[in-house]
């Protein structure tokens, strides 16, 4: 048996065929360009099913693949008419033309309101609702004919078996869907101007929908909610944090967060009809390539490491704070800025280093005690989990063990999972996922006491974000 987990990421698409055993096969990886001017970020919508269908043949040349399911992007919008021929390019997510429209939407409504119908606790021009509501205002032409509104994996499932259909989690930020039914918010579509015969049915992810030649196709999941399948992030005591430009962060919840003012962290449908919280950070690795790129360019990552591991914890009360694109969660700061603070002359290039490493580290502890959880087990995915000094400098300050993954493609085997799922292989989404989740080395808190460098992060914080406010 023969499963073919696809990931439409922002510039790329990747294509991963399992076996049964969740053992891969082969992979591909296909790049392409967005048209981005000014605020407007597009690209035609053919060229998605295009380049599917190269990744399709290149990674099942021989035959199709027993069963696939698809993880796309949440926001990207595509516009077509009765018979699903797009109409205009899709709006990709980043797409910010329509803030006078998430400006009509937030004083319709009111932030409160949305968050509590739809789990979004900020309304911004990237959620489709925005996107909608600025074609009806500025495309006429466009509007008039349209019939079918697709969100890309929508588009994908339509284009492989002729069903109009999608899956609530691919929903949760579209600013119309109500995670507590699982259904269409009917104000929000009248707000908008939209009836729901013009969205599809709504399925739940790893439903099986037809049939493509031989293949079967099963519905998928959002990417982060895909990832998480793949990483065995289903249980709430194992959380993700993914290491890359940014950090990401997924925990899984029982229920959705009652609503803080104060906070802008997404609560979205989970596969399992619960919910999960999806928290990122706009730096991370991205600080440590800084730093590489600007003040160590003839030295490799593996070679900083290497000094930053001769540093004792601390970096001699050295402190960096890493908002070098500002901070979001959970403190939403657009003004904050980076910078090293209790810098002496004894402080080395290897300082440096350890102490960017720790303000990462440092930030997912944050992270965690904002949200109050304690998790058992981290998973930790991305560049950062190739350091495993960065992986041990996180064990210690967040006082838990964290995993890496065998299985580097994580989004790719948990719609491989929803592909087996939805075809009778796997009885439990969640078994599968433990079962093919496999970790590849374990870290272990030392037991040392990290407490003073976390408290000096605290503190270097708030001087900051003081000075900011004076």
């Amino acid at each position: 048996m023969r499963l073919l987990g696809v990931d439409v990421g922002t510039t790329s698409l990747k294509a991963v065929l399992f076996d049964e055993n969740g053992k891969p096969l082969s992979s591909v990886c296909v790049d392409y360009t967005l048209h981005a001017s000014g605020e407007r970020v597009e690209l035609e919508a053919e060229t998605y099913w295009r380049i599917f269908r190269q990744a399709l043949d290149q990674v099942c040349p021989d035959r199709l693949p027993d069963a696939i399911a698809i993880d796309t992007q949440c926001e990207t919008l595509i516009l077509a008419d009765a018979k699903g021929n797009p109409l205009m390019n899709a709006i990709v997510w980043l797409d910010n033309r329509a803030k006078r429209e998430a400006q009509e939407i937030e004083a319709q409504f009111g932030r409160k309101e949305i968050y509590e119908k739809t789990g979004q606790p900020e309304v911004t021009a990237t959620w489709p609702a925005c996107k909608i509501l600025w074609v009806k205002k500025h495309l006429p032409e466009i509007w008039s004919k349209t019939r079918k509104f697709f969100l890309l994996e929508d588009f994908l499932l339509y284009r492989l078996t002729g069903e109009f259909a999608t899956e609530k989690t691919l929903q949760s930020s579209s600013l119309y869907f109500d995670i507590n039914t699982g259904g269409w918010w009917p104000e929000m579509l009248d707000f908008i101007g939209i009836p729901e015969e013009y969205l599809p049915r709504i399925e739940d992810s790893g439903v099986f929908l037809g049939t493509y030649g031989s293949c079967r196709v099963v519905t998928g999941a959002m990417d982060q909610v895909a990832g998480a399948i793949g990483a065995g992030i289903v249980s709430e005591t194992v959380i993700s944090e993914m290491t890359g430009t940014t950090m990401a962060i997924f925990a899984n919840a029982k229920e959705i967060p009652p609503f803080r003012a104060d906070s802008i962290i997404p609560c979205h449908y989970n596969f399992n009809g619960k919910y999960c919280l999806l928290l990122w950070t706009p730096t991370a690795g991205m600080a440590l390539k800084w730093f590489k790129n600007n003040l160590c360019e003839n030295f490799s990552f593996r070679e900083l490491d290497a000094l930053a591991e001769k540093v004792p914890p601390g970096s001699g009360g050295l402190v960096f704070l890493p908002y070098l694109c500002g901070s979001t969660m959970p403190k939403y700061n657009p003004e904050a800025r980076g910078c090293f603070a209790g810098l002496t002359l004894e402080h080395t290039r290897g300082h440096f280093v350890r102490s960017i490493l720790e303000s990462v580290a440092c930030m997912l502890r944050e992270n965690l005690e904002y949200l109050g959880i304690s998790p058992k087990e981290i998973r930790v995915t991305g560049g950062g989990a190739e350091s495993p000094l960065w992986c041990r400098i996180k064990a210690d300050i967040t006082g838990t063990d964290l995993k890496t993954l065998k299985n580097k493609e994580t989004a790719c085997l948990g719609s491989a999972i929803l592909a087996g799922h939805g075809i009778g292989l796997f009885p439990s989404i969640e078994e599968a996922s433990r079962r093919f989740a496999v970790p590849d080395r374990v870290f272990h808190p030392s037991g040392a006491d990290q407490s003073d460098v976390y408290k000096n992060f605290r503190i270097a914080d708030r001087l900051m974000q003081g000075g900011l406010n004076s």
